[in-house]
């Protein structure tokens, strides 16, 4: 059985979907890895130690001869139309923003595996994906502000005076979130943390922070997940952040709804009454962001309300991407550990009576069975059919 190895295409994206010590797991699972030349070159894996792992290199891979594919971004429609039926796919597919591709995998009667979808229970720990690159990119948002910051993270005390610590408010204790906490924390600034499930408050403790406390409804979903708040809720939270949002040298946005834009916390006006000199780092920038403004991969001066300065509003794009080395490393295990649920005896073996496999499967025989995706698509081919029946009749 052949599995492919891509270099990844999309602008900014240096991770690989394996690295040579997966690809050492993964030739024990009896597959033939073909490597397309200068994949790993990104993330520090050069074409030779993929082949001393036991990988072929090839110049461009053959999709169509391919039994499996693993990928890092989700793949273009072009590619998935060029996979054989009844290939395997297992990567990230942000299915509810890449509706044409899901429907060209599912068109193309392939399998495909979405690691967002991976549930979230203890066995699927070491394929879940969104956590591992989570982590990632709540270390390296960190770094991004402290860079951009003009004055120290922790306490100094000098003869020539007394450097009072940085303060940093995180908004959303989810993976990226804690990270974010404990490694601000580390460079020794002053933490500060809100989420609006309650339950994050002892896991914000944990990792150094002061959680705090605002009188909102509890936005818990399953698997932990947070969920979209009502309109009244969210406008009463941004009025109730503004003040600590104000008194903050850093602020630094990680709040995400599964298969939702992301919501909007913080106001322009929430910015600009900050101190000038502050950053502000919005981690969920690509997924709509949290700050009003924020545009992915720009760095935004903004005014503060009194003219005085101007406070740098950063949108993170590729984040997990910009540390690509340990990225690949955790990202590349969990497509491994996935695909052992998938291969067994040098030969896919596909248990839909397995959670997992049942959970993270997004297209299988020429069907969509991620439901909300399903239910996306349907819309979207309603919507089209709708403005083709207006045009035909001359609407």
């Amino acid at each position: 059985m052949r599995l492919g190895i891509p270099r990844e295409r999309r602008e900014g994206e240096r991770r690989v979907a394996a690295t040579p010590d997966t690809v050492r797991q993964l030739a024990g699972m009896g597959l033939e890895v073909l490597v397309e030349a200068g994949a790993g070159d990104g993330a520090g894996h050069a074409d030779p130690a993929y082949q001393n792992a036991g990988a072929a290199i090839v110049p461009q891979l053959d999709l169509a001869a391919l039994d499996i594919l693993a990928h890092v971004r989700p793949l273009d429609p072009n590619a998935a139309a060029h996979l054989k039926k009844g290939a395997v796919t297992v990567g990230l597919a942000s299915p509810s923003s890449e509706l044409p591709a899901v429907q060209a995998l599912a068109d193309s009667g392939v399998t495909s595996f979405a690691l967002e979808l991976v549930p979230r229970i203890s066995r699927a720990q070491s394929m879940d994906a969104l956590t591992s690159q989570a982590l990632v990119a709540g270390y390296r948002c960190v770094l991004e502000a402290a860079i951009r910051l003009p004055r120290f993270f922790p306490l100094y005390m000098t003869a020539a005076g007394t450097i009072p610590p940085a303060r940093v408010l995180v908004l959303g204790a989810g993976v990226a979130g804690l990270q974010a906490i404990g490694t601000a924390k580390r460079l020794g600034a002053r933490v500060f943390a809100n989420d609006i499930r309650p339950a994050s408050a002892d896991e914000v403790a944990s990792m150094g922070g002061t959680f705090i406390r605002l009188d909102l409804e509890t936005a818990e979903a399953a698997g932990g997940y947070a969920r979209q708040l009502s309109s009244d809720a969210g406008t009463r939270q941004r009025q109730l952040l503004a003040p600590h949002v104000a008194q903050s040298d850093v602020l630094i946005t990680t709040a995400a709804v599964p298969g939702r834009p992301a919501p909007l916390l913080v106001t322009r006006e929430m910015v600009q009454g900050m101190r000038p000199g502050s950053v502000v780092v919005d981690l969920a920038a690509e997924s709509g962001g949290n700050v009003e403004g924020s545009v992915p991969g720009q760095e935004i001066p903004i005014p503060t309300a009194d003219g005085t300065g101007l406070i740098t509003l950063v949108g993170l794009k590729d984040a997990a991407s910009a540390m690509a080395s340990d990225a690949s490393r955790l990202y590349a295990k969990n497509v491994a550990n996935l695909l052992a649920l998938l291969v067994h005896d040098s030969a896919l073996m596909l248990d839909f009576d397995d959670e997992v496999v049942a959970g993270a499967c997004l297209t299988h025989a020429g069907e969509v069975r991620h439901q909300p995706t399903a239910e996306l698509l349907k819309a979207r081919a309603s919507t089209a059919g709708a403005a083709a029946a207006r045009q035909e009749g001359g609407i």
